[in-house]
């Protein structure tokens, strides 16, 4: 049986595809989240904003927080809160947590090398989880890779609870540890780092403390179909929502953009992202495409990269489990971080030595994304999370919006409603369109 996506047109299809649009276009014209050049220290301390290709966007209202050599005067990070903070070229920095003895901790460390700055592969950041006691609870490590080029990293420290551990159990004093990895040949300095702890509560009632042992891992055809327009987000806070479907956007030399795909609990999806040809230059960058995908806590999943000589190119993430609690207990990261419903990021980089070779014109980037799966319901947590909502409503909302386009309007009037008169216009004249298709006699197409 063909897939869904390539039968003729429905209303159902349309509206979807109307709905679509209009949350790309709205959130677009949200009320723009400050975006710092790759070097400044995010909103609130440091330099003032700059521009270029490789900024990064910094969540809105960041409170600053210092890096701190010593646990003893390490700074407190409250679980529903985003920082800002920096992290120097050596040495190990501290922040504190302070958890109770039943819910998982994750905190999401991104850092932004500074613009202009030498970069190798092997450049990153290391993160851990401590206790009191100084026993690690979790290591995480991400690197820039072969693009060697400037852009943020992410690694994920995580505090688990656990009847099969013995250590890291108790409520109490936790730090978060982060670190520079270092190249021989990498420009000395500062970086800038986000963090976004995020607390997890424990279930109302046990579920199955086992992975599942089997799982659709064929890959998916990519969506075929006429792109429409859309424009990414500069910083995980800032991504932009997209639906099932197929997106066209454009990326400069340097840049990374993030995407936010909505995940509901039994869901499964799949990415193609094709870099267009380039109109001029030759020559031949190694890693110039890298394409990963994230969890709602941010950890990563899995990347993908590719070379670039100046003709079209496609990055296509390989399949992943479909959403469930149980994934957690699975020894690979690409099932185990597949645990929460919520938002899950494509984020997108195009290295800077692109440029060198087919200069610092944007190239247009079609991202093809599809989701499989039924729809299950959750596990039911004894609580909320923080922040609030991030397990929840908006895996629901993309759901329904990338399965028929019912409801999806919902999700979309509660984000243009932040932006204002000017992105409620564009939602108006969406819905006015898809009003138009609902009225159309069962037989037209």
């Amino acid at each position: 049986m063909p897939p869904r996506a390539l039968a003729l047109p429905t209303r159902a299809h349309a509206r979807a595809a109307v709905v679509g649009a209009a949350l790309c276009a709205a959130v677009a014209m949200l009320p723009g989240v400050p975006a710092t050049a790759a070097g400044t220290a995010g909103p609130g301390s440091g330099p003032s904003p700059g521009s270029g290709a490789g900024r990064y966007a910094f969540a809105e209202g960041a409170r600053p927080v210092a890096a701190r050599t010593s646990t003893t005067d390490a700074e407190r990070l409250t679980p529903g809160t985003s920082y800002t903070s920096s992290l120097p070229g050596t040495g190990k920095v501290y922040y504190r947590l302070e958890l109770d003895d039943t819910s998982n901790a994750y905190v999401a460390a991104t850092a932004v090398p500074r613009a202009g700055r030498t970069v190798t592969a092997g450049d990153g950041i290391r993160v851990s989880v401590q206790d009191a006691d100084g026993n690690s609870c979790s290591f995480d490590s991400a690197t820039v890779g072969p693009s060697r080029s400037p852009h943020p990293v992410t690694a994920v420290g995580t505090r688990e609870t656990r009847t099969t551990r013995v250590l890291c159990q108790a409520g109490g004093t936790y730090y978060l540890v982060v670190e520079r990895i270092t190249g021989t040949d990498s420009s000395p300095g500062t970086w800038d780092l986000e963090l976004s702890p995020v607390l997890e509560p424990r279930l109302r009632q046990a579920t199955a403390t086992s992975a599942p042992e089997t799982w659709n891992s064929a890959s998916a055809q990519p969506l075929p179909g006429d792109p429409r327009r859309c424009r990414g987000g500069l910083g995980f806070a800032s991504a932009t929502p997209l639906t099932e479907g197929v997106w066209r956007d454009d990326i400069r030399p340097g840049q990374t953009l993030f995407y936010a795909v909505p995940l509901g609990w039994g869901r499964q999806p799949y990415a193609t992202v094709e870099l267009g040809n380039s109109s001029g230059g030759k020559g031949f960058v190694p890693g110039a495409l890298n394409v990963s995908l994230h969890n709602p806590v941010r950890a990563e999943i899995e990347n993908t990269g590719v070379t670039y000589d100046g003709n079209q190119r496609s990055a296509t993430l390989q399949p992943v489990p479909p959403v469930s609690y149980p994934n957690r207990y699975a020894v690979a990261d690409r099932v185990n971080t597949m645990r929460f419903a919520g938002s899950y990021y494509l984020v997108v980089n195009l290295s800077a030595q692109v440029a060198d070779r087919f200069g610092d014109a944007p190239v247009g980037l079609t991202l093809r994304v599809r989701i499989k799966g039924g729809t299950l319901s959750g596990p039911g947590y004894d609580g909320p999370a923080e922040p609030a909502g991030i397990f929840g409503d908006t895996a629901r909302d993309g759901q329904t919006a990338a399965g028929n386009g019912a409801s999806g309007g919902d999700a979309t009037m509660r984000l243009v409603a932040a932006g204002g008169i000017g992105a409620g216009t564009v939602l108006l004249v969406a819905l006015g369109a898809w009003t138009a298709l609902a009225r159309r006699r069962p037989g037209e197409r």
